[in-house]
This record gives C-alpha cells, sequence and structure tokens, in this order.
C-alpha cells in the first residue's frame, strides 16, 4: 500500500543517496581495492626513495665521469635557436633559457635521468621480488612456457592450460582414439 510519504521528493532524495552510500560502501570496502589502496600508497613512498636514490646518490657519481662536464640533467643540445640566439655569448646555459625563447632543444641530460630511474626501479622491484621468493618460499616471478595447443604463454609448473583447459602432461593427447 503506497501513501504519499513514500513518494514525497525529500524521501526519494533520501533513498537515492542512502543507495548511492551503500553502493559506494560495497565498492570501496572491498578486499582487493582497500589493497590497492595500500598499494599506491607504498608504491608512493617507494618511488620517492628511489628518486632520491637516483638523483642524490647515483646521478652526481655518474656526473664526475671526465666527459660530463656539469648535472646530467642539465645537458642539452639546440637543435634550432631561438629568434633571441647570441652564439657570441655561448648561446643558452639551461635548458628554461632556450624553452623561453622558442628554441628546439634535444634534451639528453633528461632522458639519460630517466632510463637510470627506470632501471633503479626495475633493479629494486627484481630484489624485493627475490627477498619475497627467499622469506615466503612463493615465487612472484614464474618462469613460462608456451601451451601446445593454444600457444598462451602458462606456468610451466601448470598441469592444465587456463586458457584452452588442455592438459599438459600429454594425456590428451593419448586419450584419442585412432581412426579406422
Amino acid at each position: 500500500m503506497s501513501t504519499v510519504w513514500d513518494s514525497s521528493p525529500h524521501n526519494l532524495v533520501v533513498g537515492g543517496v542512502k543507495t548511492a552510500w551503500d553502493g559506494f560502501k560495497d565498492f570501496a570496502l572491498r578486499d582487493n581495492v582497500l589493497e590497492v589502496a595500500v598499494a599506491l600508497v607504498v608504491s608512493s613512498s617507494f618511488t620517492a626513495v628511489v628518486n632520491s636514490l637516483v638523483s642524490d646518490i647515483l646521478l652526481p657519481i655518474v656526473s664526475i665521469l671526465p666527459f660530463l662536464d656539469r648535472n646530467i640533467e642539465s645537458k642539452f643540445a639546440v637543435l634550432r635557436p631561438g629568434p633571441h640566439y647570441n652564439a657570441t655569448i655561448n648561446g643558452y646555459n639551461t635548458i628554461e633559457q632556450a624553452a623561453d625563447d622558442g628554441a628546439v632543444t634535444l634534451s639528453y641530460g633528461l632522458f639519460i635521468t630517466h632510463v637510470i630511474h627506470f632501471f633503479a626501479v626495475a633493479f629494486a622491484l627484481y630484489t624485493i621480488a627475490q627477498v619475497y621468493s627467499k622469506v615466503s618460499h612463493d615465487s612472484i616471478i614464474t618462469k613460462t612456457t608456451r601451451c601446445g595447443y593454444c600457444r598462451k604463454y602458462i606456468s610451466m609448473k601448470a598441469k592444465r592450460c587456463a586458457f584452452c583447459t588442455s592438459w599438459q602432461d600429454g594425456r590428451e593427447g593419448a586419450a584419442i582414439p585412432p581412426s579406422l
């Protein structure tokens, strides 16, 4: 039995908000969403540590190599000078000066810095995966092979293919009767 009270705009709004809130709680408080949130916070901290390692420890050491006379990040080449380029005053001192003048630059120092950052992060993650594997006896890094039937990559320890469900120990071929 419906009453005027049930269909009032106030109750419709309150009911809609309650439904939306319940849906949000169901989404936000699921286990995997919380795990992802924690992982993002940890990865943010991890990134800051690796960036500091690269910027404050590795790059200064690399910068003292004989062929690098200043910070790597500030290395650049002018491909096309801007309208106010003055070759008699050694051109541009910084990438910012060149950009402000409208020059086209090749910032190879920033590229080298980003490559070093990438390898530092990759090595740190690989090390963490190896330590985790040793401590927990559960490998994060799995060796893979191709399924003989569907050619998808699967774990070498798999008994069945996750994609085509074929047996990997040869019993698929043994179960087929010879044709007459």
